[in-house]
């Protein structure tokens, strides 16, 4: 049976809408589907079966806003009865939220296509872990799935044998979907109070929480938030706000109203929303965000005081604002205690503002391929050889994840930002000031964080320049040939590079999985992962770095550029010469 599906570890994905539009906002989904998504249900069945030793294990399953998700949770709900599960099924759901449910139970089944268009789906596995299974568990899964699809006649009884299930063995899941949702709910709220706060310690939570709530009654502050009828509309954000006494407001409650990626192209909406209300006096209005479908990314616009308007955050400046507020936090939390070895786990292509944030913080930086897993698990790595990482993630898409979470969480990203405004006197702000040598004022604004800052340069990620189409498909041969055409380039055109720009010299460094290899004579060792050169002024500090790691989903390569300081010349001559370089060695 033809699937036509992308199986990797952050999601199995497809067009799932029946007509085959990716635009499509129609809730029918074909036969051939409800085929996939019963063997898909079959085949995790059995391994989270064989991996828990249950014969009825308890599964989680949810789904995001999407209208194909209730058929396909329906094609499983039908599979999972007749395999025995006990299934708790919540109905729209947010990432983060069912992953936290199910920490208490065996695994879960997600059902999202996470940021792609509407008439996408998607199907996402895990165990109690917090997090996806990462690849190469996912790779067991894919296998027995194709395996499984390949036999016409076994696919056709598996979908008879799920469907023989009775009314009432439905009903029975159907009935349980409003606790299982509240369930989830409360499992959420216990797990953001102990990711916000940094411990499980009940008394401490409490303390931290009066503490704000102290701030906020003398000093209102309000959030605006764009749904755009996303699942995070049905999870805990309206009730949690307004528990903290922090003013919500919100638009595209129920609808998909725009497109689902959460870039700036998109947080107009929400930063029209937050001008309109400053325009009707409701000026405690100081952050906003735009969740993707399955809510576990949001990025975010403040408004700037000093502009009187809103503006978008860029991908890498939320994240490095979120890694600033959490190490200062993590510093105050256990700075007196001597083993305490702070550090951040993230992807290749950051931006190194987060060395500079990390090095006047006395942190140490840790960096990993592309890819949410990579990140999860080298920063796992680091918390077993005795590091603290309070803070990772992946600062090109403005991704944050707050230990103990292992998904990224729109709800850490503002109360990171939160804490940054609320904690005062002797506050982590002011701790940030003092190490970097930033003059701190006593009425500090959001903005005045912004600009304490280290400035660079970078590629977005969603900027056209950022993706270049390739015809070769062997990623390590692509890179031999840009390592000899890099080569060549750089004998011509070194004197002109330290002229203008202080780039004396270069390093190649190179990340697979969680590894990190550093001054790399052969650039094809990096084979599909990621590829980095570092330029380095007289000092030998780097100055600037191109990237570039070809998509394993589609055949183009993505690039960025991150250059030191306010300097847009630099970063699109950088740019455009690696844009050079690959279409020379791309023959």
């Amino acid at each position: 049976m033809e699937h036509n599906m992308i199986l990797s570890a952050s999601g199995w994905r497809k067009v799932f809408a029946a007509s085959g539009d990716e635009q499509d906002k129609s809730p029918e989904i074909t036969e051939t589907d409800r085929s996939i998504a019963v063997i898909a249900a079959d085949v995790f069945f059995d391994y989270i079966s064989k991996l828990t030793g249950q014969s009825s294990p308890v599964i989680a399953l949810g789904i995001d806003a999407r209208p194909t998700g209730p058929a396909l949770a329906d094609a499983m709900i039908h599979a999972l009865i007749k395999k025995g599960a006990i299934i708790q099924y919540s109905a729209v759901t947010s990432a983060p939220e069912i992953m936290a449910y199910a920490k208490k139970l065996d695994g879960f089944i997600y059902i999202s296509a996470s940021h792609n268009p509407v008439g996408h789906n998607g199907i996402k596995f895990g165990t109690n872990d917090g997090g996806v299974l990462c690849a190469a568990k996912n790779a067991k899964l894919v296998e027995d799935f194709l395996k499984r699809l390949k036999d016409d006649k076994g696919v056709e009884e598996a979908v008879k044998k799920a469907y023989s299930c009775t009314t009432s063995e439905l009903k029975s899941v159907y009935d349980v979907k409003d606790s299982s949702k509240h369930n989830a709910l409360s499992a959420y709220k216990n797990f953001i109070n102990e990711t916000i706060t940094g411990t499980d310690d009940k008394e401490y939570q409490t303390d931290f929480f009066s503490m704000l709530d102290a701030y906020i009654t003398k000093n209102p502050i309000g959030v605006v938030c764009d749904f755009n009828g996303s699942s995070r509309y049905q999870s805990i954000d309206r009730d949690y706000f307004k528990e903290r006494k922090i003013n919500f407001y919100s638009i595209n409650d129920f609808e998909i109203a725009h497109e689902i990626i959460p870039e700036a192209e998109n947080l107009v909406h929400v930063a029209a929303e937050m001008e309109r209300l400053h325009k009707e006096g409701y000026n405690e209005v100081v952050l906003g965000y735009m969740p993707d479908c399955d809510g576990d990314r949001g990025n975010i616009v403040y408004w700037d005081e000093k502009a009187g308007k809103a503006v978008i955050l860029k991908a890498q400046e939320v994240f490095s604002l979120s890694v600033l507020a959490e190490l200062t936090y993590s510093i105050w939390q256990h700075s007196d205690e001597k083993d305490f070895k702070p550090a951040v786990a993230v992807n290749c292509p950051t931006s190194m503002r987060i060395e500079e944030i990390a090095k006047a913080l006395g942190a140490e930086v840790f960096r990993a391929e592309v890819g949410e897993a990579n990140v999860v698990n080298l920063a796992r790595e680091k918390r077993s050889e005795g590091y603290t990482v309070r803070i990772l993630g992946e600062g090109s898409n403005g991704g944050t994840i707050t230990y103990p979470a292992a998904v990224r969480d729109p709800l850490n990203t503002i109360f990171a930002l939160l804490k940054l405004l609320m904690m005062r006197d002797g506050g982590i702000y002011q701790l940030w000031c003092n190490k970097s040598g930033w003059k701190y004022k006593e009425d500090f604004t959001l903005t005045d964080i912004i600009d304490s800052l280290p400035k660079y340069t970078t590629t977005g990620v969603s900027e056209p320049r950022a993706v270049l189409k390739v015809k070769t498909t062997d990623h390590s041969k692509l890179k031999a040939a840009f390592q000899k055409a890099f080569e060549a380039d750089w004998k011509k055109k070194s004197a002109d590079l330290k002229k203008k720009y202080g780039i004396e010299s270069w390093e190649a460094v190179i990340t697979n999985g969680t590894k990190e290899t550093r001054d790399v004579k052969d650039f094809s060792k990096s084979g599909k992962g990621g590829l980095k050169v570092l330029f380095k002024d007289k000092d030998k500090k780097p100055v600037a770095f191109i990237w570039m790691r070809g998509s394993g989903t589609e055949p183009v390569f993505r690039i960025m550029c991150d250059v030191k300081g306010d300097n847009a010349d630099m970063e699109k001559a950088l740019l455009e010469w690696e844009t050079d370089l690959i279409k020379k060695a791309d023959k």
